[in-house]
């Protein structure tokens, strides 16, 4: 087993802490960012130089770009980038605040967006490394009830695809983690939700207010065994490209592209009957 150095934000709870938990046991080294210092003091009491923290709100570009500077002159060569900070937004849109939108996207697209464009330099100067974004199933799935939280997550689906292809040329692989549900803090401790409307009462969109809410709901993924499997990719060359991870988000995921594939294969003549001749 090689000992890495992990760059990972969102250490506090979560599969943030389950990641540097087990990475530390094993004898690994952790830069982790924070919202509040003492949060991981009693592992920084255990593990000593073997965590390296810095406080960030991943809404603060400036910040990002300090703190990612500062870990890579400290600690020198980070071999793995995990960009896992970030939370859920629910309720119909138009029971969403501005400010709801503007926080949400902020820091769960733009936030992991800079990180990355951050990290990167970085990376092609060492001669390469791993990045892994958490995201979800609800990346590439959607329900309603979670138009923003979908938003944040699709685009940073398309984000990362992306840089998957212009960073494989410097020996820099990417990979997106697609959980279900978790027995982590996401529903009941960092997950919002909007001011409600009576008019969505017994609508799809109205019922994620129950949900939230509901905690004899538990979801059906262990966190622990995912974070074990999150951390295993990082030995795998080439990087995999996606990681799909519990039964729900396997189900949700292949019926959405089925779904999508199917309303699509029909219009194969449609789409190409507005093309140019081939002589024009």
């Amino acid at each position: 087993m090689t000992q890495r150095t992990w760059f990972i934000t969102g250490i506090s709870s979560g599969f943030g802490l389950l990641m540097t938990e087990r990475l530390l046991a094993r004898g690994d080294r952790v830069a982790g960012t924070i919202r509040r210092q003492a949060a991981v003091d009693d592992l920084k009491a255990q593990h000593g130089d073997r965590l390296w923290t810095a406080e960030l709100d991943m809404t603060d570009t400036a910040g990002i770009r300090a703190v990612v500077n500062r870990a890579f002159a400290e600690l020198g060569h980070i071999d793995v980038i995990v960009s896992n900070a970030g939370y859920g937004l629910f309720g119909a849109a138009e029971e969403l605040s501005d400010e709801q939108i503007d926080h949400q996207i902020a820091t769960n697209l733009v936030g992991p967006i800079q990180l990355v464009r951050a990290a990167a330099p970085h990376l092609r100067a060492q001669g390469g490394g791993r990045i892994i974004q958490i995201s979800t199933y609800g990346g590439l799935a959607a329900i309603a009830g979670g138009s923003l939280y979908h938003a944040s997550k699709w685009g940073g689906e398309g984000f990362f695809e992306a840089m998957m292809q212009e960073l494989a040329a410097f020996n820099i692989g990417v990979t997106i983690v697609e959980p279900g549900g978790a027995r982590t803090e996401f529903r009941f401790g960092s997950a919002q939700i909007g001011t409600k409307i009576d008019a969505y009462q017994g609508t799809p969109a109205g019922m994620v207010h129950t949900v939230l809410q509901d905690r004899s709901r538990l979801p059906i993924g262990d966190p622990a065994k995912m974070v074990e499997i999150i951390i295993a990719s990082a030995d795998h060359s080439p990087a995999p490209k996606r990681i799909v991870l519990g039964s729900d988000s396997y189900t949700a995921i292949m019926k959405a592209l089925s779904d999508r594939l199917a309303s699509i294969e029909g219009q194969k003549e449609t789409a190409f009957s507005t093309d140019f001749p081939p002589a024009a």
